[in-house]
């Protein structure tokens, strides 16, 4: 993404978290996190994934609840942003979290013996340095 790219879903996605905290009311909302904005190089569309630690199995209500509140949050979006035309949002389940955690879930479930045919160093016999 270009720099302008970046600063723009960046605001984006400042504007959306405080609208989701102070202006939302729908408690299927409440905790919900906008992990990353991505928008299109002509500032038309942005790909806005959210995550809700924790609460993966209410996936399809969060984004069933932003769909629904999605008028509302480009009207918003459109009144504190400065650009020619509000670009469309789709929302998206960000589930790196979720991998993330099944990771380090299953590194941790390994059992590496440890190597039994490690070569002893080489020390010299004579040498009366080493005491």
């Amino acid at each position: 993404m270009s720099i302008k790219q970046d600063r723009i879903a960046g605001r984006i996605r400042q504007i959306l978290s405080q609208l989701l905290l102070r202006e939302i009311s729908d408690p299927r909302l409440l905790g919900l996190t906008i992990t990353e904005v991505e928008i299109d190089t002509e500032l038309t569309f942005a790909r806005v994934y959210v995550n809700a630690l924790g609460e993966e199995e209410r996936q399809a209500e969060i984004l069933a609840a932003l769909a629904k509140a999605k008028g509302f949050l480009r009207k918003e979006l459109g009144k504190r942003v400065r650009l020619r035309t509000t670009p469309d949002m789709g929302f998206y389940w960000d589930a790196r979290y979720d991998r993330a955690d099944q990771i380090e879930e299953l590194l941790a479930s390994l059992h590496i013996p440890p190597p039994d045919d490690i070569p002893a160093e080489e020390v010299p016999a004579d040498d009366d340095s080493v005491r």
